[in-house]
């Protein structure tokens, strides 16, 4: 029996599976210990993946060479591609996944990544020595040790389930909660606080009149998460519905909000602003006559289905009486009510942006622990955080991604520069550069990375290349080729656009909103030639992303000279410049938030809330620069 690692990871839920599988594939011998081995990668709340902005993420994590694109293709029941009549950088991919299904092919890719290993225990100490991790001691009295240790607890920490005045320890319904390490680490210095999530009721498809319902399809146009083209998925495809909360629904649940943890004191929590429990929705809206439900199934053959948009941590009974008097679920039978959990997390300020620990060499933290919700925010800082656990093992370079790179790097720098005050969501308008990080060109921002990382495979590598050889090709015969007047003209007229007195170029055609490649192939034989010449599952998706990159090229190019200015700041290297207690040319908050904060560079100080372009000017002048 091993017991000694080179990577240890603690928690198996999305950021502990992204984590345990990068260390381990990048050649570190990796531990991943879970409480329960029967339920990796478990979907807690919603079935589903992706989403405004965490798609982008999901495609992002694929690029790079991480799992939960292939996963979630293999276990998709829906597949759509969010906000379709806006602009391609708001394009957001979502899958409805099976739930069990996800979670087996999770447990599949871990039990086949070499160095990867697993133990079912929970986790009740850290070992450190010198400010040093060392290992992990667990509830059994076993004894692992590694080089780094990377923590990703989820909703475990010190977990406390409420449904109205009944709680319970636990991390997860019918699941322990973990203690001991909060303990531990406030001791070292470190800052906790409580956060709160919820999901909601579950409910048996077979007692729902759908008749009362408006039906939602999922798209069937090729799209699918992950990069590689024959990654997909074959189980059977299922509509999800929607319905709506009314004025008696609204004052059942008004008269049960006294016997609401989250009104009378029980949870004091902080909650998620843009996941509101339905008593929250009905306080804060309460203008508003009815919200939104979504009725999703839980997977390709199961009746359960999960009712998103009425979380709650009401009592059961009045969780149940406000369902009877919405018209499709008057009959329902509830195979469990839905419930709040408030646990432990870490201020993520006191993080690198390797995600290592300010405090504890060696020690990472990835997911819920750092103030974040949502399976995809969580899964991409398992990621980033397994990548540098493996670097810093072998001496190698740390591994950050900059905000005009990926949504990751947005991500990890708006934590570890702003710290949090509510559980952290990706939003697209978080991103100031989200026209270069479209979710249809990660692998061409991210792909090189993760190949040079040792992460993208060589097949994955040169699948990019071939796609980039197809875009490329596209525009340039688009460039030169010219489309005569009498060719395009009669389909001007058609959509009551003004006809050319000569010919185009192609190009210029394309770049009108009306026109795309799809519309011109049947008219122009050459370019059809050209396209059908990508004779593979490539085809469609690098035909796409060239038109993309057509239509908006000067909005591209555009934003690339604003990041490429902003970028600048970031190679500014402030950290141990400066005694910021005695700079008193500047803020008392800007020197209490440097001092705290400690930013590495130039640009991350300017990110920081309360630092003024003052204080940035100050700071540059006494660099000298």
């Amino acid at each position: 029996m091993r017991l000694d690692y080179d990577v240890i990871v603690v928690g198996a839920g999305h950021a502990g599976c992204e984590a345990a599988c990068a260390a381990a594939r990048l050649g570190s011998a990796t531990l991943l210990i879970t409480i329960d081995m029967n339920k990796i990668a478990q979907m807690s709340c919603n079935p589903a993946v992706g989403g405004i902005a965490k798609g982008q993420i999901v495609r992002e994590i694929d690029a790079l060479g991480g799992q939960m694109g292939i996963v979630t293709d293999l276990s998709s029941i829906q597949f759509r591609m969010l906000n379709r009549s806006k602009g391609p950088a708001m394009w957001s991919p979502r899958s409805q996944s099976d739930r069990m299904r996800y979670s087996a092919e999770w447990r599949n890719v871990i039990e086949n990544t070499p160095n990867l290993f697993m133990w079912q225990d929970s986790v009740v100490s850290l070992i450190i020595e010198n400010d040093e991790v060392r290992g992990v001691v667990t509830a059994l009295g076993v004894t692992f040790t590694a080089k780094s240790v990377v923590l990703t607890n989820g909703t475990f920490l010190n977990g406390r389930i409420h449904v109205g005045p009944a709680q319970q320890d636990g991390g997860r319904v019918a699941e322990p909660a973990s203690h001991g390490i909060t303990e531990q680490l406030k001791e070292l210095g470190f800052k906790a606080d409580r956060m709160k999530t919820g999901t909601p009721v579950r409910i048996d498809a077979r007692t729902i009149d759908f008749s009362k319902t408006e039906i939602q399809y999922g798209d069937n146009d090729g799209h699918h998460f992950s990069f590689m083209p024959n990654v997909k998925s074959r189980l059977k495809q299922r509509t999800c519905w929607m319905t709506y909360t009314n004025k008696e629904v609204h004052e059942v649940l008004r008269e049960g909000l006294p016997q609401s943890p989250l009104y009378n004191g029980q949870i004091t929590s902080i909650g998620p602003r843009y996941c509101p429990s339905i008593e929250t929705k009905i306080v804060t809206f309460a203008d508003k006559e009815s919200h939104l439900l979504f009725i999703e199934p839980e997977g390709e053959t199961t009746n359960e289905v999960y009712l998103n948009g009425f979380s709650s941590s009401l009592p059961w009974q009045i969780q149940f009486e406000a369902l009877s008097h919405i018209p499709a679920l008057a009959n329902a039978q509830i195979y469990r009510p839905g419930y709040a959990i408030e646990y432990d997390f870490f201020d993520p300020t006191q993080l690198e942006h390797t995600l290592e620990t300010k405090l504890v060499k060696n020690l990472f933290f990835a997911g819920q622990i750092n103030g974040t919700t949502g399976y995809e925010e969580a899964a991409c800082q398992g990621l980033v955080a397994g990548v540098n656990a493996h670097q810093k093992r072998v001496g190698g370079e740390a591994f950050t991604l900059g905000r005009d790179e990926a949504y990751i790097g947005v991500l990890i720098d708006d934590l570890v520069t702003k710290g949090v005050d509510e559980p952290y969501r990706m939003f697209t308008s978080r991103a100031e550069h989200r026209i270069l990080l479209r979710q249809d060109d990660a692998d061409m921002r991210l792909t090189p990375r993760g190949h040079q990382l040792g992460l993208a495979t060589d097949e994955r590598y040169q699948i990019m290349l071939r796609k980039k050889g197809y875009i490329d090709t596209l525009i340039e015969f688009a460039r030169n080729y010219s489309v005569k007047s009498s060719i395009i003209n009669p389909l001007l007229q058609s959509k009551g656009l003004p006809v050319l007195k000569q010919g185009a170029k192609l190009y210029d055609l394309i770049l009108r909103p009306q026109l795309s490649f799809d519309i011109l192939r049947g008219m122009i034989d050459e370019l059809d030639a050209t396209i059908l010449a990508f004779n593979d599952d490539l085809r469609d998706e690098a035909v796409e992303a060239a038109e993309i990159k057509i239509k908006y090229s000067g909005y591209i190019d555009r934003e690339q000279l604003i990041a490429d200015r902003l970028g600048r700041l970031d190679k500014v290297t402030l950290r141990g410049k400066f005694n910021y207690a005695d700079l008193h040319q500047i803020s008392t908050e800007a020197r209490q938030k440097l001092e705290r904060i400690d930013p590495e560079t130039i640009g991350q100080a300017s990110r920081i809330p309360g630092i003024s372009p003052n204080d940035i000017n100050i700071l540059l002048l006494l660099l000298g620069r």
